[in-house]
């Protein structure tokens, strides 16, 4: 880019004397810069200055990093939100600036990660508020990694953290990027406190592409990956097997992680379910197990079709029944995936759970109930959710709706992904586990989970936000059910997400039985649940709420107790 380029796409006029005698000479690529203030007096002789060693700074940053090499300018230096050249700037209110300009739409994309932590207010919401900014500002978010909690590393006298890491692609240049995520750390709130202390939003550039970066503000590795548990666990839910960029050495981040393996002080994935119900921690010790309970409103579900009275306010001894026995979810069904079911419209299932879904909503005791919508439709989703839902449960994981996934993103709530093979009406046909992976069904399934959650980060919707469901009795027999049972989510690349199991009065319970009556299969399902519990279960999900409560309850302090 030429001077005279450069110098075009700036607008000079009316910036402030502090911005000026704080700014670091990291100017974006062509920014612009439009304000109605008043010159300040005696500003003139320092911004050429301060213009001039800019503009050699990013030719010469552009110019490493397009060739993959690193570049030293000046030696690093920690500043403050405030000091930063372009936390002003970034504030889109006050400048109006032009994000387009931040960037040479010839540019080569590049492939970054970007540390996300928060620590204070609502922690999860700020993050994730962050994700959609980046989205916004030319930083697309390709992936994310679980969210982690973590005790305060540096400065102990202050709230946990949540951490996690972002793949993104984007044509910004390293200071560019740098400057955008100042930006939007300044646009969400975030003011200077001391070194090291309480934050809203936090966001690093960790690697950026195979590139080093030695600059005054920026350096890139992160110079604190390798010691920060909290770094190195989210990075190696996306990248476990690189490593550091040359010239630096070192292990691949999943071999540097294993150094924390003995500390008790390890960060433990959270995964929200509503506003007011806390996040299940899958990797908690003595996490509770939490109770679904299902409230199917169909005339024809395979164990309580007509069950369920359609009109909302018939249905509150039920609930109360439910809430007093301490269920935390409600799994609201308006269409039978039972094999061979009838496929009513979109519109005859919503008229059957929205009333209900609204009832519900409007009664103060229910608030810290969170409430799911079992539907594989993308429009019911939508509408439940937009009526006062939290969570989608999918049985076919997005797979028979190709809205499904994208309309969740764009909701930003969190999901269940199911294992299925082909439909309700196709299922029982597809329980042939021999082919690809060897007649283990335990391995099939996470193989197939794990495509789905791909899927699912392609949409937009973020790790954190994913739950995953083995589908028992969905395209598997008798004996793979329990197999699953058994062995649970023995897969290591399952282990953050959380595990919700369903065998509640299923097919294979009455076949060992030898009972035919889906209500009668109580004490069936009773062990299925403890099992359940036993192989690593987050949440189960149950028709007879107040029985499997209390059969919960044992369970969790048999295999999950509480600490002495």
């Amino acid at each position: 880019m030429s001077l005279n380029r450069f110098r075009r796409g700036l607008n000079i006029h009316g910036l402030h004397r502090s911005f000026l005698q704080n700014s670091h000479r990291g100017f974006s690529r062509s920014l612009q810069c439009r304000s109605s203030k008043t010159e300040p007096s005696g500003a003139k002789d320092v911004r050429p200055i301060l213009i001039e060693r800019s503009l050699q700074d990013i030719q010469s940053v552009d110019a490493e990093v397009q060739t993959g090499h690193s570049y030293s300018i000046y030696p690093r230096h920690d500043y403050p939100v405030e000091a930063s050249p372009f936390a002003e700037l970034s504030h889109k209110d006050k400048y109006n600036l032009d994000p387009q300009s931040m960037m040479d739409q010839n540019a080569t994309v590049h492939r970054a990660y970007i540390a996300l932590g928060s620590n204070v207010g609502d922690r999860i919401s700020m993050i994730e508020l962050a994700c959609r900014e980046m989205d916004g500002r030319h930083i697309k978010v390709l992936r994310t990694s679980a969210l982690y909690e973590s005790a305060p590393m540096y400065l102990e006298d202050q709230g946990h953290f949540i951490n996690g890491v972002c793949e993104v692609e984007t044509k910004l240049s390293p200071l560019a990027l740098l400057d955008t995520l100042k930006g939007i750390e300044v646009a969400l709130g975030r003011q200077k406190s001391v070194k090291n202390g309480p934050r809203n939003i936090d966001l690093d550039i960790l690697l950026y592409d195979n590139t080093t970066v030695d600059h005054e503000i920026l350096s890139i590795p992160h110079p604190r990956i390798s010691e920060r548990e909290f770094v190195l666990r989210p990075l190696c839910d996306l990248i476990p097997q690189a490593s550091l960029p040359p010239p630096f050495s070192g292990p691949d981040f999943n071999t540097a992680l294993q150094k924390f393996a003995t500390s008790n002080k390890n960060s433990l994935p959270l995964t929200p379910l509503s506003p007011n119900l806390d996040p299940i921690s899958p990797l908690g010790v003595s996490r509770p197990t939490l109770i679904m309970g299902i409230l199917n409103l169909t005339p024809d579900s395979f164990s309580d079709g007509g069950v369920h009275p359609l009109e909302p306010s018939l249905l509150l001894p039920t609930l109360n029944a439910f809430l007093l026995a301490g269920v935390s979810i409600l799994d609201i069904g308006g269409q039978s995936t039972r094999p061979r079911a009838p496929q009513v419209t979109a519109a005859e299932e919503l008229s059957r759970v929205l009333p209900t879904i609204k009832f519900i909503r409007s009664q103060p005791a229910f608030d810290k109930v969170a409430i799911s919508i079992d539907t594989y439709r993308a429009s019911v989703a939508h509408a439940a959710v937009s009526a006062g839902a939290n969570i989608v449960n999918d049985v076919s994981a997005g797979q028979m709706d190709p809205k499904m996934l994208p309309t969740v993103a764009d909701l930003g709530c969190s999901i269940i992904l199911m294992h299925m093979r082909g439909t309700p009406e196709t299922m029982t046909s597809l329980t042939d586990y021999s082919t690809s992976y060897q007649g283990d069904v335990v391995y099939g399934v996470a193989s197939e989970l794990l495509l789905r959650v791909a899927d699912a980060e392609k949409a937009g919707i973020r790790r954190w936000r994913i739950l995953l469901d083995p589908g028992i009795g969905f395209a598997k027999k008798k004996f793979q059910s329990l197999s699953l049972l058994r062995k649970g989510k023995l897969s290591p690349d399952l282990r953050s997400f959380p595990w919700v199991v369903g065998a509640s009065r299923k097919g294979f319970i009455g076949d060992i039985l030898g009972i035919k009556d889906p209500k009668r299969r109580i004490w069936g399902t009773a062990a299925a649940v403890t099992a359940a519990v036993q192989s690593g279960a987050d949440v189960v999900r149950v028709h007879d709420v107040v029985e499997m409560a209390q059969v919960i309850k044992m369970a969790d302090a048999i295999y999950r107790p509480a600490p002495e």
